[in-house]
């Protein structure tokens, strides 16, 4: 013979008080379940706000660096050609054609090969003396 905790119940009642039990504690877990998940959110959402913004920054001094070269290689070239011919190459690509370069870099900002060429005070000496980039906020680079 079964013991019950509900002996004076009919069994309907029982049935219906333990399905009522049954969903209070799953609904409990639900809501454990729900309140952990939160918590990994608020967790991922302060970690990722502390390391976005060194990350944003890091790549941008990253882009920097690799402008920086890129402007000292092509200012070397247009130094090792005037040293050569006497006179500035009269674009970039005849810095690749006469094999100073390989090729012309590509500004890390703006994704493309295109510099501002600066020519000299002196016409006849050639038509690039120096090199700028042509991303905003680095023209006087």
């Amino acid at each position: 013979m079964s013991a019950s905790i509900w002996p004076d119940l009919p069994i309907l009642q029982r049935m219906a008080l333990a399905l009522a039990i049954g969903l209070f504690a799953g609904l409990e877990r639900e809501h454990r379940r729900k309140e952990a998940g939160l918590r990994t959110f608020a967790f991922i959402a302060l970690m990722l706000s502390v390391v976005v913004p060194d990350y944003i920054g890091r790549v941008q001094r990253a882009e920097e660096a690799v402008l920086q070269e890129n402007l000292t290689v092509m200012r070397d070239a247009l130094d090792k050609h005037y040293a050569d011919a006497g006179k500035y190459p009269a674009s970039l690509e005849d810095l690749v054609s006469k094999r100073y370069l390989r090729s012309i870099p590509k500004d890390p900002f703006t994704q493309t090969a295109t510099w501002v060429p600066v020519p000299p005070a002196d016409p006849k000496k050639g038509g690039v003396f120096d090199v700028h980039s042509a991303a905003k906020g680095y023209e006087r680079w």
